[in-house]
């Protein structure tokens, strides 16, 4: 296992979507740091034993698992390691579950280079947010998604199981599912 300061500084990049972690990966690059690449859970757990990185960044859906194991196995190798998770499917109670589970940050795609190295500030000083003039209250449509996801990830990603808590039919649930986020 190699150890040292300069693999230290290196980030972790773990998505499944080949052409988003590369075009990421370059971009983090012509910042600065050095950057390895991950496209499954089994991957990252074997460039984090390899290269030691300080920091990772974890898409919350992967095709063998899912970014919070990710971090679940991370921050088991190295309590010290800082992660930010991000995804296309953002919802409050992920959010909460992967600062629980230990993330510094969580993100919504489209993340760019600038926002995701922004949002490994120290643990002490977060990231700093945009003042907020008037509190915005989240639509309709917004609650529902955050509502369902909140079930779905109270019934560990059971369709069906969410589908009846829910008190609707599965495939109308599969429906919803299938659809992106509501911004607001």
């Amino acid at each position: 296992m190699t150890t040292g300061a300069a693999t230290r500084a290196c980030i972790l990049l773990v998505d499944d979507d080949e052409a988003f972690r590369r075009r990421l990966a370059r971009s983090l690059r012509e910042r600065g740091p050095e950057v390895v690449e991950a496209g499954s859970l089994a991957e990252a757990v074997a460039q984090q034993a390899a290269s030691r990185p300080a920091r990772a960044i974890l898409d919350l859906r992967l095709g063998d698992g899912s970014g919070l194991e990710v971090l679940a196995a991370l921050r088991e190798a190295d309590p010290g390691i800082a992660c930010v998770v991000l995804t296309g499917y953002g919802s409050i109670a992920t959010a909460v579950e992967a600062v629980r589970g230990g993330a510094v940050h969580y993100l919504t795609k489209p993340a760019d280079a600038d926002e995701i190295l922004a949002a490994f500030g120290t643990p002490t000083t977060p990231p700093s947010l945009p003042p907020a003039s008037e509190p915005e209250v989240p639509s309709l449509h917004r609650v529902e998604w955050e509502h369902i996801q909140r079930v779905l990830n109270d019934c560990d990603g059971n369709v069906s199981e969410t589908a009846r808590r829910l008190g609707m039919h599965r495939r109308t649930l599969q429906r919803k599912l299938a659809t992106r986020p509501p911004r607001r």
